[in-house]
Order: C-alpha cells, then sequence, then structure tokens
C-alpha cells in the first residue's frame, strides 16, 4: 500500500473518531495531547541524523563538482520568488473576498511567543561545536552550519578523509532507511494526529464565529497548493507533467497538515523527493533545509491573511494601500525569521506582525488564538508544498533528478 494511502485512511479513521469523541472532557483532551506529543516525537526522531550525514555528504559532493554555490543560488531564487509570490496572492484574494468581521473573544496570553532572531544568530556558533548535536532541539539551521564545515573537511585531503567519507556516506543511508521504517508507521501514528486536530475543528465550529475566514484559507490554500503552484511547473524545461509531481507530494501534504509541524514533515519529505521524483541527495538534501528553514511563506501567507481579516473587524479606518503593501513585505521579511518555529509557524508569524504593525492590535493575536491550529495546518501544508515543487524544480534545472514512473511512486 502506498504511504499516501495509508496516511489518508489514518487521517480519515482519526477525524472520524474525533468527531465521535466528547469534545467536553478533560480527560479526553488531556490523553489526546499527551498522544499529540508522542506521536509528534517519533515522526521527528531520526531527522537530526538522517539531515546531518546527507547535508555533509550532498556538500563534499557538490564542492568536489563545483556545484555548490550555484545549487544555493538557484534555492535562493526560487526562496524569494515563492515566497513573494504566495504572500502577495493571498493578501490579493483577502482583499478582494474579504471574509465576515470576527467578534472579540476573550483569550488569556499563556506564554509569550518571539521570533527569537539574535538567538538565532547566536546559536549557529555555540562555542562547543559538536554541542549542536546533543540536546533537545527545534531549530535545525546550527546542525546545517555544522554539517556545511564537515563536508568542506571532507574535502581537505583524501588520504586522510577517504574513511571518514566512506562512514558519513554509510551512516547517511542508513538513517535514511531509518527515517524510511518510521515514515511507513505514519499511518497509525496520523490517527493520533487527525483525531486530536478533528475535535478542536469541532468546537471552533461550534462557535460559528471563523466560518467565513477558515473557508477562504481552505478554499484558497487548496487552489494554490494542488492547483496554481504545480501548474507552475510547466515553466521547466524540458517540460514535465505537474500533475505527477502534485500526486507524488500527496503524502508530506498529509503529515504537514495534522501534524502542523516542518520538522515533523522533512523525514517525509526526503523520501518522497528521492523515491518519487528520483532527486539526488546532493540536491535533495541542501534544498530541503533552506526552503524547511527559511522559505515559510505558506505560514507568512495565511499570518497576513489572518491579521488582515483583524484589522477590517476592529478598524473603523479600513485598511489602505499603503497598509497592504506594509503587511506584505513585514510578512515577507517574517517567512525568513520562522526557523525556531517549525510546529506554530503561522501562529508566531501573526504575533509578530500584530506587534510590528502596532496602533493598537499588538494583542490582535489573542483574537484567533482559538484557530491557531487551523491556521498552523495551513501555513504548514503550503510551505511543505512549496518545498516539494520547489525542491523538484531547482533538481530539475540543475540535472539532478530522474525520471520516475507514478506506478513506482510510494
Amino acid at each position: 500500500m502506498k504511504v499516501w494511502v495509508k496516511l489518508l485512511i489514518g487521517a480519515i479513521l482519526g477525524i472520524t473518531l474525533g468527531f465521535l469523541l466528547p469534545s467536553d472532557n478533560q480527560r479526553v483532551m488531556t490523553a489526546l495531547a499527551w498522544l499529540e506529543r508522542m506521536a509528534l516525537n517519533i515522526g521527528r526522531y531520526a531527522v537530526i541524523p538522517v539531515l546531518v550525514f546527507s547535508l555533509t555528504m550532498a556538500i563534499y559532493e557538490l564542492r568536489q563538482d563545483g556545484q555548490f554555490w550555484p545549487l544555493v543560488f538557484k534555492n535562493v531564487l526560487f526562496i524569494i520568488g515563492a515566497s513573494l509570490f504566495v504572500i502577495v496572492a493571498g493578501v490579493l484574494v483577502t482583499m478582494a473576498f474579504p471574509p465576515a468581521r470576527v467578534p472579540i473573544l476573550i483569550e488569556e496570553q499563556l506564554e509569550s511567543i518571539s521570533l527569537h532572531t539574535a538567538e538565532n544568530i547566536l546559536d549557529l556558533f555555540p562555542s562547543n561545536m559538536l554541542s549542536v548535536l546533543g540536546g533537545e532541539t527545534v531549530f535545525l539551521f546550527p546542525l546545517c552550519v555544522f554539517a556545511f564545515f564537515l563536508g568542506i573537511g571532507l574535502s581537505y585531503d583524501r588520504n586522510y578523509t577517504k574513511p571518514v567519507i566512506a562512514l558519513v556516506d554509510s551512516l547517511s543511508r542508513i538513517f535514511y532507511h531509518i527515517a524510511s521504517f518510521f515514515s511507513e508507521l505514519l499511518g497509525f501514528i496520523v490517527i493520533v494526529l487527525s483525531c486530536y486536530w478533528a475535535i478542536r475543528f469541532h468546537n471552533v465550529l461550534r462557535t460559528d464565529v471563523f466560518r467565513e475566514l477558515i473557508i477562504l484559507l481552505g478554499v484558497f490554500s487548496a487552489i494554490l497548493g494542488f492547483g496554481i503552484l504545480p501548474l507552475l511547473l510547466y515553466l521547466l524545461r524540458p517540460k514535465t507533467n505537474p500533475w505527477g509531481i502534485m500526486y507524488g507530494s500527496l503524502g508530506p501534504a498529509l503529515t504537514a497538515f495534522f501534524s502542523g509541524d516542518m520538522n515533523f514533515s522533512l523525514p517525509v519529505l526526503l523520501r518522497h523527493s528521492k523515491e518519487n521524483f528520483g532527486i539526488r541527495r546532493r540536491s535533495g538534501a541542501l534544498s530541503m533545509i533552506l526552503f524547511s528553514t527559511f522559505c515559510r511563506g505558506g505560514s507568512a501567507m495565511t499570518a497576513a491573511i489572518a491579521f488582515i481579516v483583524i484589522i477590517k473587524s476592529y478598524s473603523s479606518l479600513g485598511i489602505t494601500s499603503l497598509d497592504v503593501v506594509s503587511i506584505c513585505f513585514q510578512a515577507f521579511v517574517i517567512s525568513f525569521l520562522l526557523a525556531r518555529h517549525p510546529g506554530n509557524g503561522a501562529y508566531a508569524a501573526l504575533v509578530a506582525l500584530c506587534l510590528s504593525y502596532g496602533r493598537g492590535f499588538e494583542a490582535g493575536h489573542l483574537i484567533l488564538k482559538p484557530l491557531a491550529f487551523y491556521l498552523i495546518a495551513v501555513g504548514t501544508f503550503l510551505d511543505v508544498m512549496i518545498c516539494s515543487f520547489a525542491s523538484y524544480a531547482v533538481a530539475r534545472i540543475s540535472g539532478m533528478a530522474e525520471e520516475k514512473k507514478r506506478v513506482h511512486f510510494i
């Protein structure tokens, strides 16, 4: 059975169970919250080793062929273009089809949310280089800096580094297969995630407050992820079948939506990029980490749409053209700064937008706090779809993607 079919069946079972369970039972909600944490931990279990060793080998091989910086440059162009396109499109659609105003709901903020930009920069170079390999972390980019220098070091002298190269290559392949094993279990794991998601969604629907915003985000994200983004692949030369690429991305799309976590989706993305799209490790590993770290345009777009709804709901002055440009620019900048928020990117971006906009909207994000899980799900779904399509496009124009028949897709 294909991976995406397992995930779809698991999601359907979980959603059905979620609508049947009593959502007002505190014991049930506590148990599901604990199970969700366990499920996310299992999905993220192999992400660090497979990422470190695969990226190390990718950097080494690209440097040997003189392709490292050209490939980085192509990824950066796609990151900027994709983020800008998605954010502007989302804002324009919201201005053209504005949802109904959202009434004020009293919500307390249990913890502060910050982008931690200064801390992110400091964490790139800890006092102990090896410390990035130990302990719990959601911020993966320091690991990539470590892999970068290790990959460069492997080019020092083949007489000394040849055994290490063979070891790192073997570890990369070993942990890839370990990550593949866990991806086969996700059909069961997604039952828990979708069940907890469905219970919260059911509670939100019963309030009948956010219905139009939910519909706008759901319909537009589906059109964007399954329609507009694949169609952009028609611009590639030689031409490719965009619907085949969309079909091959269904597995990562399902895990992204119900987990709302980029780190959870990364091992699934790496496996699908290799086995469905034929992307070589040297291209796939580099693209995945760059896009998952810096290309969070889907989360930023979701936050921008939610922020416009907040302003339209509580400001009698409306939104000027200058405000629209300002929101687009701020969301664009924020999309590059969400690396420390793999599991709550859209809501963290909304908090940042409210704080940067000011004018009495500093706490505006609390109005949409009950809907935070949905914003995160939609934002992560779009982030993963952008990552999947763009990494394939980069690999294809660089000659690092082998054509795969759909019958062999996982």
